[in-house]
């Protein structure tokens, strides 16, 4: 038996040997004499624990409230049209995100529909119309101001109401054809940002007046059932007869809505009884939705529209759009106005188009639209890089601040012409425009309206609203 309990009673010698060799700390003493390594494990005293759990709360909601904070000052600051990151940071990343012209126009449509959505647009935060300083008369409204955004930028009628958000008191859509078209090839815009100018072939790509009818249409529906006017037939007809209050096309006070017509490529230009038939097709699918109609037969891009600026062809055709627009089943009748070219510039070209107005019944002149003509480059003499060069020789029309002397001269004339011979008809500028100063010359020379598209794209969103308060200090000299 003892025999048996030889090896573990060696076993049980050598531990307590080993024990002795090891140094422990001295565990007859309190626990603060265990190794520092284990002092982390030791739990803290109860006061601390709940000290700690009182202030966890608390600084969740400093952070929570600081993210949303500085989330909502954000949202307020890049939503605000005065906002400066739009003009020096948002246009030159867009340039750098679509090298091609075209890509950043059909993106800046896209985000601009998509924001509106969920209110999330941009938009005049400081009302500075209010104050009554800017406001002008025309066709017998109250404007709030005497800006607005020429035709081409919404070529669809996707984004009149984010475009009014912007300051803009007359906004114009399209141009529409009567059958969509695509227009000429790609690449088809393009930039010459040196001299903050454009090329652009478009060549009037549309989707067809029936479809831009449609979207108008909705928009209105829309509008009505808003304020409770229901979405029928019955809505629409109140909204567009003048029960709410507001023009029926802009569905915004003080404000207008300008849809532009055109003729398809395809309609020979020497029939002008199919091209009158064309425009006529167009004004009665979406004057109802209009304040105003512009017929445009200044397009640089659709081989042989200029021609029908002579004064026979232009006549005919004009009565033709006019005796539509006052067919329209609306109480008030939209107005009509043609659109005319910068380079129709011979006394004999600009007395056949007044010839035209006078005889048609026309309301009114926008002038003008892009050039064929190439301008020198500003400042004068200013050497352009070989690509911009290159640029300038592509076929289009050009938009840029050169054509303001020529906008302004010819705003003058045709602002002569027409009040001599005794019957005054509005006119709208549109061409070179991109600040406040400039702004008060055309309105000085005559026009009612001054346009702007070019300058937009170049300025960012908040162009409007700068070329505004240079208008008021303008005013205020």
């Amino acid at each position: 038996m003892a025999s048996s309990y030889m090896p573990r009673l060696y076993q049980l010698r050598g531990v307590s040997s080993a024990l002795k060799r090891v140094h422990l700390p001295c565990t007859h003493r309190a626990t603060p004499c265990l190794n520092k390594r284990f002092a982390s494990t030791e739990p803290e005293p109860i006061a601390t624990i709940t000290k700690k759990n009182k202030k966890s709360p608390l600084r969740k909601f400093i952070f929570r409230s600081s993210i949303a904070f500085v989330l909502f000052g954000g949202y307020l600051y890049f939503t605000d049209t005065r906002a400066s990151a739009h003009r020096y940071i948002a246009v030159p990343i867009i340039r750098w995100l679509f090298p091609d012209a075209e890509d950043a126009h059909h993106a800046g449509v896209a985000a601009l529909r998509e924001l509106y959505k969920f209110g999330l647009h941009f938009r005049e935060r400081s009302s500075p119309d209010l104050g009554g300083k800017l406001a002008t008369q025309v066709f017998g409204y109250t404007l709030s101001n005497p800006i607005g955004i020429s035709g081409g930028l919404d070529k669809h009628a996707e984004i009149p109401d984010p475009l009014f958000a912007l300051g803009a008191a007359v906004v114009e859509v399209g141009g529409t054809t009567p059958l969509p078209q695509d227009g000429n090839p790609k690449p088809r815009v393009f930039r010459i940002v040196s001299q903050s100018g454009m090329i652009n072939r478009y060549g009037l790509n549309s989707k067809g007046a029936d479809h831009m009818a449609k979207v108008l249409k909705q928009r209105v529906r829309e509008f009505a059932y808003a304020n409770g006017y229901g979405y029928s037939d019955a809505g629409e007809e109140r909204v567009l007869n003048g029960e709410a209050g507001v023009p029926p096309g802009s569905l915004n006070e003080g404000k207008l809505l300008a849809v532009q017509v055109a003729k398809n490529k395809v309609t020979p230009e020497s029939d002008i009884a199919a091209v009158t038939r064309d425009y006529v097709y167009c004004v009665d699918r979406v004057a109802p939705y209009a304040d105003i109609v512009v017929v445009n037969v200044s397009s640089p891009n659709t081989p042989g529209l200029r021609g029908l600026q002579a004064a026979g062809p232009l006549t005919e055709i004009l009565k033709g759009v006019v005796g539509a627009a006052k067919r329209i089943d609306r109480k008030t009748k939209p107005f009509v106005m043609v659109k005319v070219s910068p380079d129709e510039d011979s006394e004999e070209q600009v007395d056949g188009i007044c010839h035209a107005v006078r005889e048609s019944g026309v309301d009114g002149v926008i002038v003008g639209n892009t050039t064929n003509r190439r301008p020198e480059p500003l400042p004068y003499r200013y050497p352009l890089s070989s690509k911009e060069e290159q640029t300038m020789t592509e076929t289009g029309g050009y938009s840029g601040p050169q054509l303001f002397e020529r906008t302004v001269a010819l705003v003058s004339r045709y602002k002569q012409k027409l009040s001599d011979a005794g019957s005054q008809k509005t006119i709208f500028a549109s061409g070179g425009i991109t600040n406040g100063k400039q702004a008060q010359a055309v309105l000085d020379a005559g026009a009612s309206v001054a346009m702007m598209y070019t300058a937009i794209t170049f300025g960012g969103i908040g162009t409007v609203t700068r070329v505004k308060n240079e208008l008021r200090q303008e005013r205020s000299l």
